[in-house]
């Protein structure tokens, strides 16, 4: 008899004769549904990365495998897209990027943070243009909106039943780049307000994960300031599953804060101007998210070239952590 016929027969005999034992089917855990994230600090698509997408180039192409392994990817569009407006009278930074360039963002991103302390660098005229383009190329925003309530509103990004909610702030000046409620512009970050759109994240949105992504902090400062870890202190006691912070141009500590993650600063992407070592590396932030919030992250660094193109870097440069670890570690190799 062979070995299947054998089988089938014991089986028959199983369903048949009492006394004989059935095999009892192994029971089946519950997998519980995970999402990935990748956030990325500073794009500026103005000067050099933005002569690169006019000559045909893609400043991402070189992060492109470690973006698109994501099933969501965020950056911070440090500039305003537009060919409306005029610069801000005594600023000595204004950026505005050629729309063309929104092309070559949307291949390799789904959402973008405006509030940072550039989308307004052209007045509320060409941040209103921004946001119909954004809207055009199919490129999710949040941190500012066409005015203030849309500027606080969460966006809502929803994979394998996970409702995750970003919100984004701004810290640094000006401050006029603040939407009102009848003007186009960025969220300001205010204590009471940071705390309320956390709170009607979970409760008005159904959000299961809620994340506030930062603009904050000195430039060039590589600690994180008392004022930094003291409102992300509040955020994740006020419902945050993680925060995750730019502006100062490097990349800050990481601590955990009741098991959940701040990420200060994540520092450069796609920029150029700087000639220092430390404001041309910055990292790339994976997060695993499940119900329970992260449930593991891991830093991919950046070594960003003079045109502004970042470069992925050795695997083992980057740290990880995974829930249940005090403190991350550096990644193992591949």
């Amino acid at each position: 008899m062979t070995g299947k016929r054998h089988a089938a027969l014991l089986a028959a005999l199983c369903l048949l004769v009492p006394g004989i034992p059935r095999a009892e089917a192994a029971p089946v855990e519950a997998v519980e549904p995970a999402v990935s994230i990748a956030f990325v600090g500073d794009i500026l698509l103005d000067d050099s990365p933005g002569r690169v997408v006019k000559t045909g180039g893609d400043p991402f192409a070189p992060f492109a495998p470690i973006l698109n392994a994501a099933d969501i990817r965020v950056g911070n569009l440090e500039c305003v897209v537009a060919t409306r407006g005029s610069a801000e009278p005594g600023k000595p930074f204004t950026f505005r990027a050629h729309p063309r360039t929104l092309k070559v963002l949307a291949r390799h991103f789904d959402a973008v943070a405006l509030a940072n302390n550039h989308s307004g660098d052209f007045g509320p005229l060409a941040f209103g243009q921004m946001l119909a383009l954004l809207e055009r190329h199919h490129l999710a925003y949040f941190g500012g909106g066409a005015d203030l309530a849309q500027a606080h509103t969460p966006l809502i990004i929803e994979r394998q039943g996970l409702r995750i909610a970003l919100l984004g702030y701004n810290e640094f000046f000006p401050r006029s780049f603040e939407a009102d409620t009848d003007k186009p512009g960025i969220a300001w970050s205010e204590d009471e307000q940071v705390q309320l759109d956390i709170a009607n994240a979970r409760s008005r949105f159904r959000a299961d994960i809620v994340i506030p992504v930062m603009h904050w902090g000195w430039e060039h400062e590589h600690g994180a300031s008392r004022r930094q870890r003291q409102l992300a202190r509040l955020m994740i006691d006020a419902g945050a599953d993680a925060v995750v912070g730019g502006h100062p141009h490097v990349t800050q500590d990481v601590e955990h804060y009741r098991g959940k993650p701040i990420i200060y600063s994540l520092g450069n992407f796609v920029f150029d101007g700087f000639r220092d070592a430390d404001n041309n590396t910055g990292w790339l932030l994976r997060l695993e998210l499940d119900r329970q919030g992260v449930r593991r992250w891991r830093t991919f660094v950046a070594h960003i070239d003079r045109q502004g193109i970042p470069h992925p870097g050795p695997r083992t440069e980057g740290n990880c952590w995974e829930r249940g670890q005090k403190d991350a570690t550096t990644c193992a190799p591949d």
